[in-house]
């Protein structure tokens, strides 16, 4: 979210001397994007954030892509694909274009590896567990449908409380995930008629750094590529940054709806934009109040767009079939819409209560064998009449 943030020491003017009690300097980090023309932060250690021990190849894939599927419309129970893992290591891939690819986890074990991915932005959205995000930046509570927005290249790690119930929808972006520029005045402050604002925004809290020299694991990820990169000094040694790039924290309960006399599109639910993709969400809200409103999404074509829904909680009012883990797709070119009865039994409801995150991409996705593995096989067949 790119307001500025000041945090912890810093010298009064940047690329400037900055020296320790014991007169060494402390070292100076552009953390940039676009070409040194777009937003950045300066970040401050006490040791050169470039001394490696050694470079190396990581083992690790999220699964195989599922070549010459159908184009039509899919359901998938993603915990079928479930395996054992860490924040990172547990994500199983299910659809991707060279813009997106998103990821569904059960997390079941802690790591002391940190993590960088450094050529997409990161959203994570924590389906089920509590606990922390821990940076170079500093540390956020993490708490149960939070989501969690980390720029590309952030050194990071995920700590949770209880691994007995720790699952993740993961969105991997090959460009910045941003607040809707129409969200925003031409400063940058969110507007009075945005669904959210900055009171909802959760930034981190620079904590003591960590000065300790060792042998530190990082897990880099490159594209597809894997490699670990043996740190010398701690990562998180930082003594102070400012800037406007840093992870940050929204809570889907956060989200204020809007509500129309009649159906609104799933563009008026809109939460991140990205380039050729968006990143809605539904959350409960009072139904349209029109006399003769059908509360339930009209059928419709998707000549654009891929549409994915991860459901997350609650009565999802246009499927029968669908629990909370669920994903379905429907891809561009094929008609959906609510199935038989749906429609005519939403007329005269007042509000909804129903949690799920979307994702639209104006590129067709490509599905992986965790999606061939888990899916319906009548999905297609649940619009006939019984």
């Amino acid at each position: 979210m790119p307001f500025y943030i000041s945090q912890g020491d810093i010298p009064p003017k940047r690329h400037t001397t900055f020296e320790k009690p014991n007169g060494e300097l402390y070292r100076e980090e552009l953390f940039s994007t676009h070409g040194f023309a777009n937003i950045y932060s300066n970040k401050y250690h006490h040791n050169m954030p470039t001394k490696t021990l050694q470079v190396r190849p990581y083992q690790l894939s999220h699964g195989d892509s599922w070549h010459d599927p159908l184009v039509q419309n899919y359901k998938l129970d993603s915990r079928l694909a479930d395996t054992q893992g860490n924040f990172f290591s547990a994500r199983n891939k299910l659809f991707f274009n060279a813009d997106v690819a998103m990821y569904t986890a059960k997390v079941t074990e802690d790591t002391e590896e940190f993590y960088r991915n450094a050529y997409c932005d990161e959203v994570i959205f924590v389906h089920e567990g509590q606990g922390e995000l821990r940076s170079e930046y500093g540390a956020i509570a993490i708490k149960k449908w939070d989501y969690l927005v980390i720029p590309r290249g952030t050194i990071y790690q995920l700590k949770f409380s209880d691994y007995k119930q720790v699952r993740l929808f993961v969105i991997e972006s090959s460009s910045m995930v941003e607040v809707p520029k129409h969200f925003r005045n031409e400063y940058g402050q969110l507007l009075e008629s945005a669904p959210y604002c900055e009171r909802d925004i959760r930034t981190p809290t620079l904590q003591r750094p960590v000065v300790e020299q060792g042998e530190f694991p990082l897990i880099s990820k490159f594209g597809e590529r894997y490699q670990q990169h043996d740190l010398e000094w701690h990562p998180f040694d930082l003594v102070g940054w400012d800037g406007c790039v840093y992870p940050w924290a929204f809570n889907i309960e956060e989200y204020a709806p809007k509500v129309g006399k009649i159906h609104l599109p799933p563009s008026d639910h809109l939460l991140f934009t990205a380039h050729n993709f968006v990143i809605c969400n539904f959350v409960p809200r009072p139904y349209d109040f029109h006399p003769q409103a059908i509360p339930a999404p009209y059928y419709h074509n998707n000549i654009d767009s891929d549409e994915v829904l991860y459901y997350v909680d609650g009565d999802f009012m246009s499927r029968s079939g669908i629990e909370a883990g669920y994903l379905t797709l429907h891809q561009k070119g094929v008609p959906h819409g609510p199935q038989p009865g749906r429609t005519e039994a939403s007329i005269g409801k007042k509000e909804t209560y129903e949690y799920a995150v979307m994702v639209d991409t104006f590129a067709p996705l490509k599905l992986t064998e965790h999606v061939q593995s888990t899916m319906s096989t009548d999905y297609n067949r649940s619009w006939l009449e019984n």
